[in-house]
């Protein structure tokens, strides 16, 4: 069978096992947990839905069934909080030194008042944001958007198969995760009392330097292979979809960059193809604009001072520019500018370019560069030599 390129391509390559997000952990715990609130019986091995359509079975570590008998009477009354299932499943991040494998992930599920929807609560081991620029308002659980919006999608279509309202309150702990949390960033982000919920994909990428940068390698050799003149390397999912609606590249043209800026840098200058799309997140991106080649947060981190100097420059005054070198967060940062009409995107993006390039000197490859926020609208943008653009801020990517 002929050899295929891109993001899938990649990961099979590097031989490592993937393994799952805490995301996913809590939304095969709520499922578990829901429909032992509805039924009666736990489903185990738990199935659940990803965002790109897998369907992995979960086995369940602990479960429990509180006032089931009442639970009926407590639904038709439109009572909530007296019947209760807790479920939880172990997480297994594959090949991954992920600092949160083995964590035991709870979910337990309570009825809620009609039309609540599905009420999220964070209990033992999960923070709380305390600070902005996160994507969650302050006072809210660390349970990120995409896990939300996993477990809103579990719980209506077990509603739907067992004659449930929806109207839940789900909480979601994790053992000992307050103390595995003072190994995360978690705490300088204003993350407290325990770990986040994440995950885009609800799979976790093996990390492994060598075979992530080998990776990259066979993924640039098999574009050129099919003759392919224009390749963008991502740091994650959401830029790889960005980058592929706003550019239309097919599968083999892209690449899992993740934080190896320099590998895809390095092996297109001996190995170049006419045009690259640099794509991620903001706050990956200021750190290869600030001048590193390796984007992980154990090797580089976010500058706001660094910022602050770009966003002087695009006009900030010194009220703005303070409050950039002050900011929580990258995120915060590009937000306090945008709503201020300061470019700080486009200054990161075109930046970012500049690094790009400045490793790929005497190559014959032109650069251009997106930078988005976490929901994958794009906030800055940088064209190759002789092209121009600006970003409109909040334009979401798929345009």
């Amino acid at each position: 069978m002929a050899e295929t390129g891109g993001r899938a391509a990649q990961l099979k390559s590097s031989g490592l096992r993937h393994g799952w997000t805490t995301g996913a952990c809590a939304t095969a715990a709520t499922a578990a947990a829901y429909t032992a609130l509805l039924t009666g019986e736990f489903p185990d091995p738990v199935t659940i839905t990803l965002p790109k359509g897998q369907q992995p079975a979960f086995a369940l570590a602990v479960e429990e069934l509180g006032c089931h008998g009442q639970e009926l009477t407590d639904r038709q009354e439109g009572v909530g909080g007296r019947a209760w299932a807790m479920a939880g499943v172990v997480k297994d991040a594959g090949d991954d030194p992920d600092v949160t494998h083995g964590a035991l992930i709870r979910a337990t599920v309570r009825h809620a008042p009609p039309g609540s929807g599905t009420v999220f609560r964070a209990g033992p081991g999960v923070g709380t944001v305390t600070k902005a620029g996160l994507p969650l308002p302050v006072g809210e659980p660390a349970i990120n958007p995409v896990p939300r919006q996993m477990m809103r999608d579990t719980v209506a279509e077990i509603a739907a198969r067992h004659g449930g309202s929806g109207d839940v309150e789900v909480e979601i702990s994790v053992d000992d995760g307050e103390r595995i949390a003072r190994s995360t960033w978690n705490p300088r982000l204003g993350i407290l009392g325990g770990l986040s919920i994440l995950g885009t994909t609800g799979i976790v990428v093996p990390y492994s330097c060598s075979a992530w940068i080998d990776s990259i390698r066979r993924g640039v050799d098999v574009a050129r292979a099919a003759g392919r003149t224009h390749v963008a390397g991502c740091t994650g999912s959401t830029s790889e979809r960005v980058a592929t609606a706003v550019h239309g590249l097919p599968e083999d043209a892209l690449l899992d960059m993740g934080d190896f800026a320099g590998a895809v840098l390095k092996y297109l200058k001996r190995h170049p193809v006419p045009r690259l799309t640099v794509a991620g997140g903001f706050a990956k991106l200021s750190k290869l604009a600030a001048g590193h080649l390796d984007l992980h947060s154990a090797r580089s981190q976010v500058d706001k001072g660094y910022l602050a100097e770009l966003a002087e420059r695009g006009g900030a005054d010194p009220a703005l520019t303070a409050a950039v070198a002050a900011a929580n967060t990258g995120l915060e940062a590009v937000q306090l500018c945008s709503a201020a009409g300061v470019p700080l995107g486009d200054l990161v993006a075109e930046a970012a370019r500049a690094t790009a390039l400045g490793v790929l000197t005497g190559a014959p490859v032109a650069v251009d560069v997106i930078c988005i926020d976490r929901a994958g609208n794009i906030v800055g943008r940088a064209a190759p030599a002789g092209g121009t653009h600006r970003s409109r801020p909040g334009r979401p990517g798929a345009d």
